[in-house]
């Protein structure tokens, strides 16, 4: 297992829409998966977990939860959160 972090994050709170400081475990295989999808896509690693992390979310969840509402405006189809 290899440990992973992002660099030159800033470690201030994410309410404020900054960046912070994150780090995850993953094999050697995950990394290498990790790193052909980033480059297939064009993102970086970063950005490759971001879009898939939302993605994923917004499938389970198409109406949001109470701590993560769907932008203004957006489109809500399928059932979620309802209050």
């Amino acid at each position: 297992m290899k440990r992973i972090s992002g660099r030159n994050a800033k470690t201030s709170g994410a309410a404020e829409g900054k960046r912070q400081m994150r780090t995850f475990t993953a094999t050697p295989q995950d990394l290498e998966m990790l790193e052909t999808v980033a480059r297939y896509h064009g993102f970086s690693k970063s950005g490759t977990i971001t879009s898939l992390i939302r993605r994923e979310f917004w499938r389970l969840f198409p109406a949001g939860t109470r701590g993560v509402r769907p932008e203004r405006g957006a489109r809500v189809t399928g059932r979620g959160y309802a209050g």
